[in-house]
């Protein structure tokens, strides 16, 4: 009678990102997952080799994954019988120590000490047989206690693996010399013919037992908090889900640092299967099935005089003409392109759009997926403070004329156009906004350089403030427009925050000048300009509020949220349609709806702006009622503001929802996301995933399309851009939805 196989449980470690595969290998959607070969997931065919023993009784497998794959897990191994075992799910990666542990807590708990082979999913070896007899030639050295790995025997001078060195040459298993992390090309050269130096391929064969005391002995706190966070799990149907807090707590750091290098005793088996790793372009080109010139071509390609080149497209049509030894991985968001000789540097790509918190990395594009609350934060950051900010505060700022330039061109140089005292008024607020917001750049400099450019060049004998500026900084229309006057009061009820001790003087007599030449003497809002001619808009008393809002919020003075209350009368009983939920922008001088299209015409944006004023005027005020105006607002603006076609708000549209400016500008963007901000959390719906949509369709359509720190402000109704130059006006709007949202998402 043969002698009964020893039981052998198996965990298939699947959490890894396989970066070397950018931009198809993605932390959503890892290489794991992709079906490389032809023939089903790699993480399919792992569980499916594991279950392939010879003559062996149904052994149960487990997972040891990312618990945000568990759709894909499902997905995968949708009717394969794991034979008892399960997913184990980990809230975030800790490397592949902790894995280890739960391999190992897991069998002891459940099966007794046996045998626990410990595998990766992303392997490529060639036939289930040879990978078991490779395993069978370590059995009896792990039911010795010893921890026993694998090797592969090198046929290059390979940099992108770990390597193994063994002592002399023996029957069986070999002992272990050493680790050793990947090499330089030298080096790696030197191992190859040395004849000692294997290839680690990552699989770990070991008795339970042995491997808690290798733990107990070389890394005893990653295997206490391991465990503990086992013993707190949840586990149902669909797998074992490990508590955040606690797996939070277990220190990260790979299996082969925290014990194998440590440990002694430790055997190698020799493979004798063919095995790839497959964690570059070039190994997969390796691998794959090639044409008559050599080329792996997956997808929709067109190869023309191409050799020995893995091209891939995974959306359109990908055309390639001449190449050689190159990869080109096209998907719907990003294209790589390299020597398949380099195509192992990919990894520098990614550190370093991760560096700049490209979403590229972490999500594979898709109509269906729901936004993750906070995935743009690291990319609305480093937009901020490492590319737009730096790029304003310097090229934006006019050292010979004074003031800020009025427009840059997409090559990052200032753009000749008169200087308007808004777009002046506005550049200082954000500067002064961003200091608040931890930026450290020059804030306090630039504060000063704006307030000390208006106040030479920009008052008017009544105290007013004029509306633009020729290029050299003289005055070209002394025009005193309540909009202008609106945007330097709120200039300086910031720059008074940020410590300007000449903002709360020249505040005080702006609101001198303001009740003395444009407060309407019905006491119904304010003029236009002080001659108090043609039609009354909503717009600068939006501005005005804001402005008065500020001054509250600066100073705590009750007096200025009576100036704003006037207003948000005004817009109770005047501004708002109550039919259309709509917004008038056009009134004659008694507040009724102007005649004909004016009266008709409405701007998402400010139902947006409106909105996220009104919603902070009921916190200050105790007016919660306003609340609900400012959900209609944000509600018919979504409702038929929107071009459907980009998700955009177009720019303007009729109170019953017909479009009037079919374009899209990137002001009502942002103006969308601190509206969606403000009544998130407001005694309405979850409008979380709302605010990350629209923080990720300003980045679609008017941020990552321009250079570095620049911005596309005008999109048509198609999605073709049609701004010619950069518009500093729009700065403002930028900096303070974008550092609203970045304090949102870090509450």
């Amino acid at each position: 009678m043969a002698a009964e196989k020893q039981k052998i449980i198996s965990f298939v470690m699947s959490g890894g990102v396989g970066s070397r595969l950018w931009p198809l290998s993605r932390e959503d959607f890892p290489k794991q997952f992709h079906n490389l070969s032809g023939q089903g997931s790699m993480l399919l065919r792992t569980v499916r080799r594991m279950s392939a023993r010879a003559d062996d009784t149904a052994v149960p497998v487990y997972l040891l994954a990312s618990e945000r794959h568990a759709a894909r897990i499902q997905h995968d191994l949708a009717g394969v019988d794991l034979a008892g075992g399960r997913p184990i799910l980990e809230p975030m990666g800790r490397n592949t120590a902790s894995a280890v542990v739960l391999a190992t807590e897991v069998t002891l708990r459940e099966h007794g000490d046996d045998l626990v082979l410990v595998v990766p999913s992303d392997h490529e070896i060639t036939t289930d047989r040879d990978f078991w007899n490779t395993v069978e030639a370590g059995v009896a050295a792990a039911k010795a206690g010893r921890i026993v790995v694998f090797g592969i025997k090198p046929d290059r001078p390979e940099t992108g693996f770990g390597y193994i060195e063994v002592g002399a040459t023996g029957e069986g298993t070999r002992d272990v010399v050493r680790f050793v992390e990947k090499p330089n090309e030298a080096k790696a050269r030197d191992y190859l013919e040395s004849g000692n130096f294997l290839w680690n391929a990552g699989i770990f064969l070991f008795r339970a037992s042995a491997m808690r005391a290798a733990f107990k002995t070389h890394a005893a706190e990653i295997w206490d908090k391991a465990v503990a966070a086992l013993d707190a799990a949840d586990t149902n149907v669909s797998g074992t889900y490990l508590p955040y807090e606690l797996y939070a707590e277990v220190p990260s750091i790979s299996v082969d640092y925290a014990i194998m290098e440590r440990a002694s005793g430790i055997a190698l088996v020799p493979a004798t299967f063919r095995w790839n790793d497959l964690g570059s372009w070039q190994s997969l080109l390796d691998v794959g099935s090639v044409d008559a010139n050599g080329n792996v071509i997956v997808g929709d390609v067109v190869a023309i005089d191409c050799e020995h080149s893995y091209l891939r497209s995974e959306g359109g049509l990908l055309s390639v003409v001449g190449l050689r030894d190159t990869a080109v991985v096209a998907t719907a968001d990003a294209t790589f392109v390299a020597p398949v000789s380099e195509s192992q540097n990919v990894r520098k790509i990614v550190e370093q759009l991760e560096k700049s918190g490209r979403l590229e990395t972490k999500f594979t594009p898709s109509q269906d997926r729901l936004p993750q609350v906070g995935a743009y934060a690291n990319r609305v950051r480093h937009w901020l403070f490492s590319e737009t900010l730096p790029l304003w505060s310097t090229v934006g700022v006019d050292e010979r004329f004074g003031g800020f330039h009025e427009a840059l061109s997409f090559e990052a140089t200032p753009v000749a156009k008169p200087k308007r005292m808004r777009t002046i008024g506005r550049q200082i607020y954000a500067f002064a906004v961003a200091h608040e917001m931890g930026w450290d750049g020059p804030a306090a400099a630039l504060i000063d350089h704006g307030i000390d450019f208006i106040t030479r060049n920009g008052r008017t004998d009544r105290g007013g403030w004029v509306k633009t500026f020729n290029p050299d900084g003289s005055v070209l229309d002394a025009t005193e427009d309540a909009y202008d006057q609106s945007f330097v009061l709120l200039a300086l009820a910031h720059a008074h925050k940020a410590g300007h001790s000449g903002a709360l003087a020249l505040g005080t007599e702006t609101f001198a000048f303001i009740d003395e030449y444009l407060a309407d003497a019905r006491l119904t809002g304010f003029l236009e300009t002080p001659d108090g001619k043609g039609l009354r808009r909503s717009n600068p008393h939006m501005h005005l509020l804001e402005a008065f809002l500020a001054w509250y919020n600066a100073t705590g003075n009750r007096d200025y949220l009576q100036r704003a209350a006037r207003i948000v009368d005004l817009f109770r009983h005047h501004m708002f349609d109550a039919e259309t939920w709509t917004l008038g922008e056009y009134f004659t001088n008694d507040w009724e709806r102007a005649p004909g299209e004016e009266g008709e015409w409405t701007e998402p944006g400010h139902h947006f702006e409106w909105a996220s004023l009104l919603v902070n005027f009921a916190a200050a005020s105790g007016q919660k009622d306003l609340v609900r105006f400012a959900r209609k607002l944000y509600s018919s603006a979504i409702a038929n503001g929107l071009n459907r076609a980009t998700g955009l708000a177009y720019g303007a549209v009729s109170r019953h929802g017909l479009p009037l400016d079919t374009n899209s500008r990137s002001w009502p963007q942002t103006e969308a996301v601190k509206a969606a901000i403000a009544l998130d959390g407001n005694g309405g719906p979850n409008l979380k995933p709302e605010i990350e949509a629209r923080v990720g369709r300003l980045f679609r359509w008017h941020i990552e399309p321009a250079p570095r720190g620049l911005w596309i402000d005008l999109i048509d109704e198609t999605g073709r851009a049609k701004a010619e130059d950069v518009p500093a006006s729009i700065f403002y709007h930028l900096v303070c939805a974008l550092t609203q949202y970045v304090d949102y998402v870090g509450k």
